[in-house]
């Protein structure tokens, strides 16, 4: 949505809105059935759901993963290609920002195919990994939290190509006047004359995308691992392919960000934020001139008066002797 606003197609973002706004609640719900159906648990790497126990669930999941990976004829399907086409057509005719973005548009629709179903294959395809209280206790949703699924499911699958038109295209009268385009920066047409390879190169991305989502996820045992024999020993032992062993360890954390971040941006700031903020401010020139510096003060003064109470009566006799010479003197003389 941001993306194709920063090409000013405002109705195809709005066009994205709302399909968006059908698949993506579709998949927040249910993920939401996913935890209602294992008794609260959320760990990905704990589920290993098989289908037929909940088999509506993974019907209306895989609806909207699909819609999400753009496709075809599903509501994705129609307004991310358009984006994907139009960012491509203003490398064209426009600035010719388009060509960059066009390319990181299509990538994006790759690793979302990706991400997509590596959720659909760890979730019901991988091996049961569940614990034993919540294999025992898996259950299929109620008819009215279905419901609300099947609702979202058809414009998953409709808004698309019903909205389209209504939305987008010349003709459409949905923005009247609200929204103005310079005849010379309007490409309503012009994208659809633009090499097929571009209209099909997102969708063979996405096919990529879900296919290697499913090679990787659920053959990794065979790809990643190799058989290891140990001298002496009957049992089968299994240890990374020559060459993996970085590579996954590197994409299993992340690349290294967090730890680069943590260890050169985040240490020197709570280093500062202790020592400089807490340690010399805070608890010291702050509470030193405040609140334990006045309390410090009027606990010495007030055991240098209690000192000098001795309890004998010729020193209070003197004290107050002294004291009424005090005050007159302030009264008469100053």
């Amino acid at each position: 949505m941001i993306f194709i606003c920063g090409l000013s197609s405002y109705n195809v973002s709005f066009f994205h809105l709302v399909n968006h706004a059908f698949f993506k609640a579709l998949l927040f719900l249910g993920a939401g059935s996913v935890i209602h159906a294992l008794s609260g648990e959320q760990d990905m790497r704990r589920f290993g759901i098989s289908i037929k126990m909940v088999p509506y669930t993974y019907g209306m999941m895989l609806i909207g993963f699909l819609a999400l990976a753009g496709f075809p004829f599903l509501s994705g399907f129609y307004s991310k290609d358009l984006i994907l086409e139009i960012s491509r057509t203003d490398s064209w005719y426009l600035s010719g920002t388009g060509f960059f973005t066009y390319w990181l548009g299509t990538l994006s629709a790759g690793l979302t195919a990706f991400y997509s179903f590596r959720v659909v294959v760890n979730t019901f395809f991988v091996p049961n990994n569940l614990f034993k209280y919540s294999a025992q206790h898996i259950h299929e949703l109620p008819v009215n939290m279905g419901f609300a699924l099947f609702i979202l499911s058809i414009g998953s699958i409709f808004s698309g190509y019903f909205l389209k038109d209504a939305f987008v295209g010349i003709g459409s009268t949905f923005w009247g006047n609200a929204i103005y385009v310079a005849d010379k920066n309007s490409i309503a047409l012009d994208f659809e004359f633009i090499p097929l390879s571009y209209k099909l190169l997102p969708l063979m991305l996405a096919f990529s995308g879900i296919l290697f989502a499913l090679f990787i996820c659920k053959g990794y045992e065979t790809f990643l691992f190799a058989s290891v024999s140990t001298k002496g020993s009957t049992k089968q032992s299994f240890a990374y392919m020559p060459g993996l062993h970085g590579v996954v360890d590197f994409l299993n954390k992340k690349w290294y960000v967090d730890f680069l971040y943590n260890y050169y941006v985040g240490k020197s700031i709570f280093h500062h934020a202790y020592f400089t903020f807490y340690k010399l401010l805070d608890k010291g020139i702050i509470e030193y001139l405040g609140p334990e510096g006045i309390s410090n003060t009027i606990y010495t003064v007030s055991r240098g008066f209690v000192k000098r109470q001795s309890g004998y009566i010729f020193n209070q006799s003197s004290i107050l002797v002294l004291s009424f010479l005090l005050i007159l003197y302030i009264v008469l003389i100053i």
